[in-house]
């Protein structure tokens, strides 16, 4: 199975998760409710750290869980882990395998600690160290770039998230995720033209905000890992403080923008690239006015509840990823320098 493969095998994966594993979700949260902790301390590396940037907006914000996220090498390098009491330890990983965010968990065991890991192998070192399991069941993943995994994990992360908030109208806004996220794949070849105008870019900076954050990390790790962009992701807010200075005419600024609450700030933004600095402009949003600042604009579907927008959102991003790679001429299955599994002590 291809990248492509995955990237479109996306609304399956997302819909099977939401059927087959909701029931366990439930009885996860149920049992965490009777744990003792008042907030997460979170381990995760690349992909999966981006999963948990998107935590930390989506329980702070609607479970009002402060959400701390670990620095590993304290706990397998230095040897000097802090205390983790009154933590809910928590590690996400898609192979389950890299020792430095198993041994957070272990850690946690070993303190007395509820843990938990998020991942798409339940029978791996990190799943075996956790008391409790969400399997994200995206099936095998064989390309490198990880794609349906990611979406995957956010998509666990949002059904815990409904889940301890016991909130039926959070997942059946959930529920229409698939069918939205189908939407934005009918864009492929608008993409794949796209991608073209940027065949000759080495350098951008990708911009997001709140919920997005998260997608701004992840935009920007595809554009490394595929094709070789050095790309820097900022939330709109850092970016004003001393990075701006870096574009001038025509550099690449990506941002993604959907409708929310930090939209008009992030237009604002938009707004003083575009006129003041004369930045292009590659845009992902559902809003007109951001949209027609855009060079290049990817529209995505309207009415998608802005918590949910990063599970949609990454998509055209992934598409884009893929078609400026093979418009770059590199292999969009073997990355240079890059493996499968990551194993980081």
């Amino acid at each position: 199975m291809s990248l492509k493969d995955e990237i479109a095998e996306q609304p399956d994966v997302l819909n099977r998760l939401l059927t087959e594993q909701w029931p366990r979700v439930q009885e996860i949260a149920a049992a965490l409710k009777t744990q003792s902790f008042d907030y997460v301390f979170l381990a995760a590396r690349g992909t999966s750290d981006h999963a948990g940037l998107y935590a930390k907006y989506l329980w702070g914000s609607v479970n009002h869980l402060p959400i701390a996220l670990a620095a590993p090498s304290l706990f397998s390098r230095y040897g000097t882990p802090p205390s983790l009491a009154r933590a809910l330890v928590i590690g996400i990983s898609q192979s389950g395998q890299s020792p430095d965010i198993v041994s957070v968990i272990a850690v946690g065991h070993r303190q007395g600690r509820p843990t938990l890991a998020i991942t798409n192998k339940p029978d791996s070192p990190l799943g075996q160290a956790a008391k409790w399991v969400v399997d994200i069941a995206a099936g095998a993943e064989r390309a490198v770039a990880a794609t349906k995994t990611y979406t995957a994990q956010l998509m666990a992360v949002a059904l815990l998230s409904v889940a301890l908030a016991d909130d039926a109208d959070r997942y059946a806004a959930l529920r229409q995720t698939p069918e939205w996220v189908a939407q934005v794949l009918a864009y492929d070849e608008t993409i794949r033209q796209i991608a073209e105008r940027y065949r000759y870019m080495e350098q951008c900076v990708v911009i997001g905000r709140g919920f997005n954050y998260a997608t701004a990390f992840e935009w920007s790790l595809k554009l490394k890992e595929l094709a070789y962009v050095v790309s820097e992701p900022y939330s709109s807010a850092d970016f004003q403080h001393g990075p701006i200075a870096v574009v001038s005419q025509g550099f690449p600024v990506f941002a993604v923008v959907p409708d929310g609450a930090v939209f008009d700030d992030q237009l604002a933004l938009l707004q003083r690239l575009k006129h003041d600095h004369h930045v292009e402009l590659l845009v992902i949003s559902d809003r007109r006015e951001a949209l027609d600042l855009a060079d290049t604009p990817i529209p995505l579907p309207a009415g998608i509840p802005e918590w949910i927008t990063p599970l949609v959102d990454i998509v055209p991003a992934q598409l884009f990823c893929y078609y400026l790679t093979r418009a770059k001429g590199f292999d969009t299955e073997s990355p240079r320098g890059l493996h499968k599994v990551t194993k980081t002590q």
